[in-house]
């Protein structure tokens, strides 16, 4: 498993730098927000646990809404989580690997990723156009907008491909580097 200090990127300078700099401000305004979205998700389903079960009152939007709320702070903090490079990886090969082909094979991964996130990004934003074109909803009671949750599917796809290409063209840091780099800012 990969952590955080283990592989923060080299602290790029210039107009690069500062764009790094400001999607890790981003991504740590959104990953307050979703903290307070887990919250506000656990908050809703316990009230509606006590309003169904001690006062008898049926509620239809609770488990919605904190699926919307889950899965949004899900998409949206894995810009953060890959800034971090706190996501699950398998680092058997690290610790076998020179360090120019343990850089190389860093690299490879952070363009398959990137590619992979792309067009992932690019089906959710065709999703989001059409529940929005189409006013699809969920077929529930509630009946909230699917763009919504297409919508945070899409944001946060377009942080996370954003941060893997910021990623990629600043370069993995060598093995030596990393452990001193600590996390990124």
């Amino acid at each position: 498993m990969s952590t955080g200090a283990s592989v923060a990127p080299a602290p790029a300078r210039g107009a690069l730098g500062a764009l790094v700099r400001a999607v890790g401000m981003l991504n740590r305004l959104i990953l307050a927000l979703g903290m307070l979205a887990v919250l506000a998700a656990a908050g809703i389903l316990t009230a509606a646990v006590f309003l169904r079960y001690f006062l008898h009152q049926p509620t239809d939007w609770q488990d919605e809404m904190a699926v919307f709320l889950l899965a949004g702070t899900t998409f949206l903090c894995s810009g953060y989580v890959q800034e971090q490079r706190a996501h699950i990886g398998i680092e058997a090969l690290a610790g076998l690997l020179p360090e120019r082909v343990d850089l190389l094979r860093r690299r490879c991964v952070d363009l398959a990723s990137l590619a992979f996130c792309s067009f992932f990004t690019w089906k959710t934003m065709a999703l989001l156009h059409e529940a929005y074109a189409e006013g699809q909803t969920t077929e529930s009671a509630w009946a909230p907008p699917l763009a919504i949750p297409y919508g945070l599917m899409a944001a946060g796809m377009v942080l996370l491909s954003l941060q893997l290409l910021l990623q990629v063209l600043v370069g993995p840091t060598p093995a030596r580097e990393r452990g001193r780099a600590g996390p990124a800012p």
